[in-house]
């Protein structure tokens, strides 16, 4: 008869005041290296098949002047695929097809945010009809995300003298 293998559990005060260790797996986040690879290649897929808002939007992106930031086309985030992002703000940009399970956007968001990257959703059919609109609400947005990053900095900044 063998002996019977049982669960060790540690000490909860022993491993209080270490910290966890960082993984190295997924580029950063905790996925597996199959999963991100298929990650890409279906953002790799719906960049070559994208919607018509899809398309109207990147061309606006493409020859504007926003200086040094830009905005990726279909970019995984994390195990996300987002429309739009642009990784020096912390900013992913959606769009709303119809018929978009709203449920799992929602969580996606949630999820990304929770990492500190802003989502911006935006309506297909805005992008479409009203194409200045959403370009200055990007605008806001992006405006905003610089002051948040530039107070973050400031308070980074003081908290070391």
């Amino acid at each position: 008869m063998t002996d019977r293998k049982t669960l060790q559990l540690r000490d909860p005060s022993e491993t209080a005041d270490t910290a966890p260790a960082i993984k190295k797996k997924g580029r950063g986040w905790e996925i597996s290296e199959k999963r991100l690879d298929a990650l890409h290649e279906q953002a790799r897929e719906m960049r070559r098949h994208s919607s018509e808002a899809h398309k109207a939007l990147a061309e606006k992106f493409a020859h504007a002047n926003m200086g040094p930031f830009t905005f990726k086309r279909h970019a995984v985030v994390g195990s996300a695929i987002v429309d739009f992002n642009c990784h020096k703000l912390g900013m992913a940009i959606m769009i709303d097809e119809e018929g978009q399970d709203e449920a799992l956007a929602k969580r996606r968001d949630k999820s990304l945010e929770a990492v500190g990257i802003r989502v911006m959703r935006i309506a297909a059919k805005d992008i479409l009809e009203n194409m200045d609109a959403v370009l200055e609400r990007i605008t806001l947005g992006m405006r905003s995300r610089i002051a948040d990053k530039r107070e973050r900095r400031t308070a980074h900044n003081e908290g070391r003298n």
